[in-house]
Parts: structure tokens; sequence; C-alpha cells
């Protein structure tokens, strides 16, 4: 079917609308409702009725729901049988947690270790972090064996332990190569090594050579030749342990499954077979028979925990002879971190006896002198190791037995402890370990009786700055008691106060600053920050120290929400001024802006508070660069408008368009503090008219002007198109709001003038997609806009509308697009609201083209001469897509015509009629139309043709015939 009407001949007739009318006409349905009766969150009685089902050509079910008088039927209802899901699910619930209530009880009973237990794992980084060293390293790996064996006649148990013992014994027969002077990095990874041929060995069932490294790694615990590393070295060989207990336990619970059935969590030793019995006592006959202390030790209680397949006292039993193994140990710092390990081991399989862990660290106590021998003295003038660095090595393992001791202990024991440290002579390291493991809460309560403590140390073993920084931090925890406030941050400051060492002194310094910001005024807390500045600033120091000084700041600004306080303290920004390094200092503003943005809960005017946050956010601004990320100008860009959004001068209009040029001029570089910036411009001037009620005087008037005048100079300097087209929009909409009508038809012009400039694509998301949509979407809210839009008395009918299809016309559209022809409809839509006697929408105090023109003939035939100029683009594009064979785009673009026509056109006019008939029949010419949208649009038709002003439409309905797909 071709389109029969000449295209010369087709004329537009714009139909005339009475608003108020439809409007009316499409609202819903009133129906006065008795509240009394009904509620929407009312219960709904449901009763359900069912028939016996029948033939397939007759109703085979019928379901029917009678309410209440008082209630309305839900649909949903009817497929639950008067029962609801979410009841039936608790009512399950309910019964399952009576089932499992007795065996929660029991399982709670038997918890010893909750949440607030803090895991050996997360000591580890730290302790690896701490204790390293630039002095080279060895090491033993096993290399295995290829001595060749010979059985000998003898019995089976003759031979089964001898070959153990050849097995054993293959350590000290060439089966280890020595590798020497390793740095700590190549030790690191040669111990990773082992920890993955252990996993190897296991799993190509190769138990023996797993035991042996196992041994071998063990052994390297009794090595204190590089002494300063000890530590790091515990950490990484006691994984492997870990890994070894860990592959034992679980080889011998795989053996206990019987028709593979697991033992239950609580399983006892009667529900273990023989054979896993047989097994788990050959690990420990093997264990025995190491011949060295340190690694028997190390082995056998990473193997602890397989004591629970032999005897249900196997654990209990063992560990006090672990115990008593440990005093055979004669380094003390070998013997302190493998009671540490026992400590471990025993919170992980028997936290609830709690009497071998006391002894375990009483027994340390009898040994502590031990430190201060001769033997160890030798040893650190050997190695050039100071004390105070050598008690520091300690640290470790104490803390972490202490802190097993510590967990959910009763104040008793732990003032037991306290008291028993404080006998020891030059307890020092102890009471630090003391702090670092017992509950804040304990040692807040009794915070002058350690610094009593703290004053009796000997200043020679152990610096008193690290105690009070141990102090410090209990502090910052939990609060002392009021009255000892004062006094205890005057005992502490005396001390840190005297420090040459910069770093020992922003170490301790950085811990009380918070227990200052805690519990006393800003005058405290400025002459703290006066402290710092006097220490640090000489010979540059704070450049060593920032990210301690960066901690102060954080501190600060977390107790100090009211910045008009924070900024009275007189040397906040002389500290400030310490952060010379611009990554650091950059940090540093972005804490304090996402603060002020976190905690300023209203907007303000406060100069001190604006001053400088305009400094800071000048800081964020110009460390931007062209290497800069975007994300991290997102992020400054965000910070910086949180600011300006909370700035409010009130009703002085004048000086807060004055703060947005100044920060205008300030943050030029990032774009999105600019579009921030034009649309608090934008909202001032509504603000304004808001004021003034729409009715500006000669000085709001001329404010606005400036206003609008503001956003004109900004938006060119934005990047994005998008962004400057729909500010153009926008800041246009704001100044006609404003009866700007000159200045509204600028920004217009710019709109229209920058569409040619519009990619083919853009970049959303890092993704490149076509532009076109976007286009769409703003030339469409440009149209709804140009409606009310007067002309200009010098530009002639229409110049915008005239201008933006002039546009549109030459933009290189993409192949295979119709977007173009879909602009030309919602042009078509713009001019038929133009044609109208009074239009849909009006601004207050803009006269609009209906009251300038009141209905002339001229202007109306000016509007359809150009809706004749569109309508014959849009039927050539038909043509042209029939020509090519894109009959689905043709279908569509011909529906979305005839739908134009029908809403907008009158289609009384004989030509018209007949131009509507055609598309219809051309949308479905080639079976592509969606049969369900046009009998929809066919139903609206006859309903409309009802109306007293709409009859014409039944004559259309009639002409207009639905075509099956085939």
């Amino acid at each position: 079917m071709t389109v029969h009407v000449k295209m010369a001949a087709i004329q537009w007739h714009s139909r005339e609308r009475d608003y108020s009318e439809e409007l009316e006409s499409c609202s819903l349905e009133k129906i006065p409702v008795e509240f009394g009766d009904y509620h929407p969150l009312k219960t709904i009685t449901v009763t359900e009725s069912k028939t016996k089902k029948l033939g397939r050509k007759e109703s085979t079910s019928s379901t029917s729901s009678s309410c209440s008088s008082n209630s309305v039927a839900d649909p949903l209802s009817s497929v639950l049988d008067g029962t609801d899901p979410l009841s039936l699910f608790a009512a399950t619930a309910e019964t399952v947690a009576a089932t499992t209530e007795v065996s929660r009880k029991k399982r709670d009973q038997e918890e010893y270790i909750g949440s607030d237990f803090e895991p050996w794992s997360s000591k580890r980084g730290e302790i690896l972090a701490r204790y390293t060293t630039t002095e080279k390293l060895s090491i033993n790996l096993f290399m295995g064996s290829d001595r060749g064996k010979t059985t000998t006649p003898g019995s089976a148990v003759s031979e089964k332990v001898r070959t153990r013992l050849e097995e054993l014994d293959d350590l000290e027969e060439g089966s280890q190569k020595e590798l020497l002077n390793l740095t700590q990095q190549d030790y690191i990874s040669r111990i990773e090594e082992l920890n993955q041929s252990l996993k190897d060995a296991w799993a190509s069932d190769q138990k023996v050579k797993a035991l042996k490294i196992v041994i071998q790694c063990s052994k390297l615990l009794s090595d204190t030749s590089v002494i300063k590393f000890y530590p790091s070295k515990f950490v990484l060989i006691t994984d492997i342990l870990d890994t070894f207990g860990k592959l034992v336990y679980e080889r011998i619970l795989s053996m206990c499954m019987d028709n593979k059935t697991a033992l239950p969590a609580n399983f006892t030793p009667d529900n273990v077979n023989d054979t896993a019995k047989e097994t788990c006592l050959n690990w420990f006959y093997k264990i025995a028979s190491i011949r060295e202390l340190v690694p028997r030790f190390y082995v056998e209680a990473a193997i602890l925990k397989c004591n629970k397949y032999l005897s249900k006292t196997g654990i209990s039993e063992s560990l006090p002879r672990l115990t008593s193994m440990i005093k055979g140990i004669g380094d003390p710092l070998v013997s302190v971190y493998a009671r540490a390990y026992l400590c471990r081991v025993g919170m992980e399989v028997a936290p609830h006896i709690k009497e071998n862990l006391n002894q375990n660290f009483f027994d340390f106590l009898l040994t502590f002198k031990q430190i201060h021998s001769d033997t160890v003295q030798n040893q650190l003038a050997v190695q050039a190791v100071e004390i105070p660095i050598y008690l520091t090595l300690y640290s470790p393992a104490i803390d972490w037995m202490l802190r097993c001791i510590a967990y959910r202990a009763p104040d008793s024991l732990l003032t037991e402890m306290m008291e028993r440290c404080k006998k020891l002579g030059n307890n020092a390291l102890l009471l630090n370990s003391v702090m670092s493991a017992f509950r804040a809460e304990f040692i807040a309560a009794r915070s002058m009786s350690f610094i009593g403590m703290i004053k009796e140390c000997d200043e020679a073993g152990f610096p008193k700055h690290l105690l009070f920084r141990s102090l410090g931090l209990n502090l910052a925890l939990a609060d002392p008691p009021e009255n000892d406030r004062l006094q205890i941050l005057n005992e502490a400051w005396k001390v840190i106060t005297k420090l040459k060492v910069p770093e020992d002194y922003i170490n301790c310094a950085e811990v009380w600053v918070e227990y200052t910001c805690r519990h006393f005024t800003k005058r405290e807390v400025n002459t703290i920050l006066a402290d710092v500045i006097k220490h640090m600033t000489p010979d540059r120091a704070f450049e060593e120290a920032y990210p301690q000084l960066q901690s102060v700041i954080t501190k600060v600004i977390a107790h100090f929400h009211d910045f008009s306080v924070l900024f009275s303290v007189e040397k906040f920004l002389p500290f400030m001024d310490m952060f010379q390094k611009e990554s650091v200092r950059v940090e540093v503003c972005k804490c304090i802006m996402e603060a002020f943005i976190k905690h300023q809960q209203e907007v303000t005017k406060d100069p001190v508070i604006l001053n400088a946050l305009l400094h800071v956010c000048k800081t964020m601004h110009d460390s931007v660069n062209a290497l800069s990320l975007e994300d991290e100008k997102r992020t400054l860009a965000h910070l910086i408008n949180g600011f300006i959004r909370l700035v409010s001068f009130g009703r002085d209009f004048e000086q807060q368009l004055s703060f947005y040029v100044e920060a205008r001029a300030l943050f030029c570089n990032l774009e999105p503090v600019l579009v921030q910036l034009i649309h608090s411009v934008n909202l001032l001037a509504m603000e304004t008219k808001k004021v003034m009620k729409g009715n500006h005087s000669r000085k709001t008037a001329s404010f606005v002007r400036a206003c609008v005048a503001f956003c004109f100079i900004t938006i060119p300097s934005l990047t994005s198109i998008f962004t400057r087209l729909n500010l153009y929009l926008h800041s246009g909409q704001v100044a006609l709001a404003n009866q700007c009508l000159s200045q509204a038809d600028a920004f217009f012009r710019a709109a229209v003038s920058l569409v040619p400039e519009v990619p083919k694509t853009i970049n959303i998301d890092g993704k490149m997609r076509s532009s076109e949509a976007f286009l769409l979407e703003f030339l469409s809210n440009l149209f709804s806009t140009l409606l009310v839009v007067p002309d200009h008395p010098e530009q002639g009918v229409l110049f915008l509308v005239r201008g933006l299809l002039n546009v549109i016309e030459n933009y290189t559209w993409e192949d295979n697009s119709d977007d173009k022809v879909r602009i030309y409809t919602s042009v078509l839509h713009l001019l038929a609201a133009l044609s109208q006697e009074s239009y849909l929408y009006h601004i207050d105090k803009v006269d609009s083209n209906d009251n300038l023109y009141g209905g002339d003939t001229k202007f109306l035939a000016e509007i359809n001469k150009l809706c004749d100029t569109l309508i014959g683009q849009i039927l050539e594009h038909l043509k042209v897509l029939g020509k090519e064979k894109t009959l689905k785009r043709q279908s569509s673009l011909a529906l979305l015509f005839f739908n134009t026509i029908l809403a907008h056109g009158d289609l009384r006019n004989n030509k018209l009629n007949q131009l509507a008939v055609n598309l219809w029949n051309l949308a479905q010419k080639h079976g592509y139309a969606d049969t369900k949208t046009m009998v929809k649009t066919l139903e609206y038709i006859k309903k409309r043709s009802k109306q007293s002003d709409s009859s014409h439409l039944g004559d259309l309905a009639n002409r207009l015939p639905l075509q099956s797909r085939t």
C-alpha cells in the first residue's frame, strides 16, 4: 500500500483543545468512603468455594471469594487456603526453636571463646612488620635421602621401631642443606617453600617426610643468632606447625568415618574406631622419638588436639607435662615464646583449662631474672643489641600470655597478677604487657596506681615513655575516675614533654591527644598542639612523622564537631602548616571536609569557619593537575560542593552571590564545582523571587540579572557538552521565571547554537554510547519550555523554533536512525500547542504568544506552514524506509505519526483524515504492528467518538481495519 495523498496537497489543521475539560475527564472517579467501615490495612476475610471439575469446553473450576461488607477482596488470598506463608514459617520456626533450645544451652555452656577475643592471626602481621632485620640469615633445607633400605630378619615390632628411628635419623645423615647469607625476604620465601613442601609431601602420602620438615623447622626456633628477627621467625615457623597439626587432625578424623558418617561435633573417644586410635598413637610415638627438646615440644604441641581421639582427659593431662618441658629450655627468649605457643594452642583446644595458663605464666615470672643473666648479656654484646631493644622482643609473647589469662578473668585474678609483677625488680617490661593485655576498664580505674608503678621503674631497662604510651592507649578506650583526670594528664605530660627524640615524643603525644580531647576543653588541646609544634618544628622533624601528625588531626576533628570552636583553637592552623608534603596535606584537608559535611547540621555564615574552610578547599583544588585521576577529582569536588551547600548568609543575597563569585575564582579547575555554583546561583535567583513574591523591585531585578549573568559567563567554561546544554536550558528557565526575557532568549539561543557540536558518541561510565537518546531527551525538554517563551519583537515569528529546526535539519544523524523524525513529531506537538487560543501552562508575569498574538490568523498560518513542511519531511522518510525494506521501522514510525495526528490534528479535515487512514494501513501492511497496541488504539478512538465534540471520530474508526499478521 502506498500513501495516496500528495505531500503538497496536505495541510495541517490543529484541533482546538480545552485543557481544563480534558483534565477533568481524565481524573479518577471519586467515590465516598465510610472510613469507619473500611481501612486498607484492615484484616481481609476470604470465603472460598469450589465446584467439581468439568470438561475442557466447560468451566473447569469456579472459585468465588466473598468478602464481608467491611473488607476488600484480596486476589492473593484465594490460593493460600486461608493461611499466611509467613505465619506458617513463624510456626515452623517456633517448633524448631523449641527442639533446639536444649542443645543451644548446652553449646553455650561449652563456648569459652567469643568474638570479643582477639585471635592470634590479628597479631601476626603486626609482628612481621615490626621485627625486621638487615643482617644475613641461614636456614637448613630438607633435601630428602637416597639411602637404600635393607631388610633384616627379626620380629615385625622391632623392625617397625627400627624403621621409625632410621627415618628420623635421616635428618642427621646428609638430608639437609644449609643456606647462608640470606636476606630477610629470601628467608621468608624459603620458609614459605617449606610450608608448601609440607603440604605436597602430605598430599603425596609421604607422612614421614612431612614430619621431618616440621622437625627441621622447629629446630630453627632454637637459633637466636639473629636475635632481633626472632619474633618474626616464631610467627613464620608456627604457621608451618599449625598447618601440620591441622593435617594430622583431619587425617585421623577422616579415618573415623564409618559408612561415610562423620563424627558428631562433640564426639568422645568411644566414638573413635581402633584404626584411628592406633594411627593417632603412632603419631605421638614418632614425636616422642625426637631427641631434641625444642622440636619435640613444638611438634607435640602442634598436634595436642589429637588427644581428643584417645582419652577424655588427654589434653588436660598433656598441658601440665608440656608446661614442665619448657623448664628445660635455657634461653629465656626461646622459653617465653614456647610458653606463648602453648598458651595459643591451649586457648584453641581447651580454653576452659585456665589453671594451666596461669601456671605457665607464674613459671615464667619465676625465671624472669634470667633475662639479666651473664649469658644473655654476653649474647647481646656479640650481636650489638642494647637492653631496651632486647626487652621489646619479649613483648609479643608476654602480651599474648597475659591476654589469654585476662580473657573473661575476674578482677581478683588480674589484681593478683599485677601484685606479682610489682614484686619483681625492674618490672617495666611486665608492666607494659599488663597494660597491653588487661581490659581497658581495669587499667583506667587504677590509673594513678599504674602511674606510681611507672615512676618506680628503671629508665635504663625499658623507657618510661613507652609505658605512658600504653597507659594512654587504655585511657583512650575507657574513662578514669573524674577526680584523677587532670592529675593523670599532668603526670604523663611531664614525662612526654621532656623527650628529646622527636620519634619517641610524637608516638606518645599522638596517643595522649585523644585523652585530652575526650576530657578537656579547647584550652588544654591548644596547649598540647603548641607543645607538639615546638617539638616537631626544629630540624623539620615533622617530615618523618606525617602519619602520627595526621592521626593527631584526625583525633582532634573527631571530638570537636563544632567547627567554630575548632578553628578558634589558636594552634590548629599553625599545626596544619606542618603538613608540607602535598599528598599528605590533601589527605588531611579531605579528612577535615568529611568531618565538616558529616557533623555540620545547619548552614553557616561564620567568617572564621568560611575563611578556614575556603583555605582548606583551595588546598585540595590546587592539588589537581593533568595527572590526577577522575575518581580523585570527583572526590575532591564532592567535598567542596558539600561545603558550598552548607554556606548561607540568610536574606543577605548579595553577600551570598559574592561568596559564589569568590568560590568560582578559587575552584575553576573542578567542573562539578562550577556546575554546583551555577545551580546554587539559579537557586538564589528563585529564592529572591520567592521573597519578593514575584514582584521584583528595581534593586532585586538588578540582582537577579547579576545572577543570570554569572551563569551565562560560567557555563561556556565547562567541557561536557550535555552539561552545558542542560544548564543553558535550566538557567534560561530561571531567567524567564524572573521576567529577564532578553537574558532568557540569550540562554536559549546559546543552547540552539550548541546542538551542532553534540558528538555522535559520549562516554558513559567508561563505555562509549550513542548520544542521540540524550539529545532527544534534551530537545523534548527544550520544546516544552519554548511553548511559553514569547517571540522577540525584532526577530520574527517563532524565531527560536525555526532556528532549532534548521539545526536539526543540518545535524548529521546516525545511519539507520529515526531520531530525526521522532524530533519532528515532537515539534508537531509543540506547534499544535502553540496554535491554541490559551496555552496549557504559563510563566507568572510573562506574556506568552497566546497573549501577544491573540489567535492572529497570520501567526496561525505561520504555524501551519511549519507543520506542512514537517509532515512532508516525515512522509519522505517513510517512503525511504519502504524503499530500503526496513519495514519494521516504517511500521513503528507510521503508528507514531498516526498517534500524533490523532492527538493534535483536526481530523474533521478530509485530507488529514485520509492521511491518518493511510498511516494506519501502512503500520499494519507488512505484519510488524503490535496487535494489542492497534486494538487499544482503536478502542480509544471509539471511546473518544462518543464525546460531543469528537463524533467525527466514529467515521474514522469505521475506516480503520484491523489486520492479522498473516
